[in-house]
């Protein structure tokens, strides 16, 4: 696993999270219960910090960075899908950002919103509570076709996966 300090900048893994040996973490991160991070995927707390909350998920191939001034913030049951980029946004409990997709520096999802495959939310963007973020760049929508149960769905699909990684997961040469 690629886990590192920088000065004095330590991540905090509970020992119920699950990191993939390919995943790259570095700084202040700070990622909680259940939580899963997959393969090519870099958290990078160098000038702010990185929260993931219990049983979050951060999918394979993601880049996720902070500022001083703007954290990321991931709420607990929230899934990151896919080559999503993150830079310095709260994102609320049960939250949903499809493959693809950019969220910049102060962007906030309130809890239960979701950002649309390949959509791209600028700079202090804003998404309600059961909206979605579609498009480029993004506009946000009420969200009638993918709710709560199946964001929950997801996320529980990634704490099963998780278990059976820790478990089962080795490596041939």
């Amino acid at each position: 696993m690629a886990i590192y300090a920088l000065g004095d900048r330590e991540p905090s893994i509970h020992p119920q999270a699950y990191v993939h040996p390919d995943a790259t973490v570095i700084g202040d991160v700070r990622i909680g219960a259940h939580a899963s991070v997959w393969p090519q995927t870099v958290l990078r707390g160098d000038h702010g910090y990185i929260e993931l909350g219990e049983r979050s998920n951060i999918q394979d191939g993601c880049v996720v960075h902070c500022t001083e001034q703007d954290p990321t913030i991931l709420g607990p049951g929230s899934a990151i899908g896919h080559a999503v980029h993150v830079e310095g946004a709260k994102i609320g409990t049960g939250c949903l950002l499809a493959s693809g997709s950019v969220v910049l520096n102060g962007t906030v999802l309130e809890d239960g919103a979701m950002v649309g495959a390949g959509a791209v939310l600028s700079y202090r963007s804003h998404v309600p509570s059961g909206h979605i973020a579609l498009g480029v760049p993004a506009k946000t929508r009420p969200n009638t076709s993918f709710g709560p149960e199946q964001i929950a769905g997801v996320v529980e699909s990634y704490v099963e996966r998780a278990r059976v990684f820790r478990e089962q997961l080795r490596r041939l040469d």
